[in-house]
């Protein structure tokens, strides 16, 4: 048996702050630690080192550095892209994240279903905008399944329906907001691409601080503030800055930036043999979402009749950490609202596992995980008598 060893599985949870975005954020804790807004020397070069910050970010994604909004975290960013819907109505999915569901609720919203392995169909949204309809928010990827949603032709058929306003003179805006912060370093973050008009990232699930996201919006389209106070952010999101978490975010971009070919080819084929590995050594286990379209370091994987609560405390007990669903519904202790949204049976979904895959991931952990895997299946099996 392999020598037991520390092997983490979870990174759509949380990833480690890299060791090169730590160095970039040290000096502003201490020695920088000035308030941006403040008018001598030291505060004055703090800000210039903010706005810096802002125009990498900017630059990594092809934006301009005035529509980019700091959050602390996409949780706020989503929030607040949800203003976006004015007195109108919003479309989203059954299968985002809680907090753009929960958004959602405080405005008149609809809600589209999903396919079995979690992918939107476009004609769904064509078929549910009314001319009420304000907002689209669809996410770039899921964070349980991983499968990547069709963004760029959600985007293609919403400029097609602004077209059709125009003609016939109607005045409402249509805009389209993903929350794209489970894609970063796996897909291309680059904004004309996706067709969107507002976009969540965030910096602690691309190897930066955590409490540190962003909002972009294209010119245009009006939000209401949510926080109010001294008016920084252009007067969208007022508090100090978080100086060294921005700093830390830039830098996290850029790395992920410009490693994500390399590390998406290398996420994938770790992936792949982690669910060889799974697949021929667990004769009842199922790979769940979207087998082409979906993110380089994620696998589902259900083993109907094992209870996967248990099944991550024993796997903990062997140094392997991985999550039965989302951190959000594992906190709460209830079934995942996404296993539900794509018609898993009760058994299948409480059988479920996620597996996550990150930088720090190698062939070592992958054996070890494999093997682990197997071997508490097959001990639950023999417990259960299954």
């Amino acid at each position: 048996m392999t020598q037991q060893q520390s092997v983490y599985l979870d990174y759509a949870a949380a990833t480690p702050v890299d060791e090169r975005v730590l160095a970039a954020m040290q000096p502003y804790f201490c020695d920088r630690f000035y308030n941006p807004s403040s008018p001598y020397a030291p505060s004055v070069q703090v800000r210039r080192d903010v706005e810096d910050a802002r125009h990498r970010i900017a630059q990594t994604i092809g934006v301009k550095p005035a529509d980019v909004i700091l959050t602390a975290g996409a949780t706020e960013s989503i929030n607040l892209a949800m203003t976006a819907v004015g007195d109108g109505e919003i479309i989203t999915s059954t299968i985002e994240h809680p907090a753009v569901l929960e958004s959602a609720k405080q405005y008149s919203h609809t809600l589209i279903d999903v396919s079995s392995t979690g992918l939107i169909d476009v004609d769904d949204i064509v078929r549910t905008i009314t001319p009420n309809t304000q907002l689209v928010s669809i996410g770039l990827a899921n964070n349980e399944l991983g499968t990547i949603q069709p963004v760029r032709r959600i985007a293609d058929a919403i400029q097609r329906e602004r077209d059709r306003r125009s003609q016939v003179g109607e005045s409402r805006p249509l805009w389209l907001h993903t929350d794209a912060s489970q894609g970063v370093g796996q897909l291309d973050m680059t904004v004309s691409r996706l067709g969107v008009d507002l976009l969540t990232l965030n910096s602690a699930k691309c190897y930066g601080p955590k409490q540190v996201g962003l909002l972009w919006r294209a010119p245009g389209v009006q939000l209401r503030p949510i926080i109010h106070g001294g008016g920084q952010e252009a007067g969208v999101r007022s508090g100090t800055e978080n100086v060294p978490g921005v700093i830390g975010f830039a830098t996290a971009l850029e790395i992920a930036a410009r490693t994500r070919n390399s590390e998406t080819k290398r996420l994938q084929e770790l992936r792949d043999t982690l669910q060889r590995h799974i697949e021929s050594g667990i004769d009842i286990a199922e790979i769940n979402g979207h087998q082409k379209k979906r993110l380089a370091g994620h696998l589902h994987v259900s083993v109907p009749g094992i209870d996967a609560e248990r099944f991550v405390f024993m796997l903990e007990s062997v140094g392997v950490y991985v999550a039965t669903g989302s951190a959000c519904a594992a906190n709460h202790g209830t079934r995942s609202h996404v296993l539900e949204a794509v018609g898993m049976s009760a058994q299948q979904a409480d059988g479920s596992l996620r597996l996550t895959l990150g930088r720090h991931t190698d062939d070592a952990a992958i054996e070890y995980a494999a093997e682990q895997i197997i071997i508490a299946v097959q001990s639950e099996r023999d417990r259960i008598g299954l």
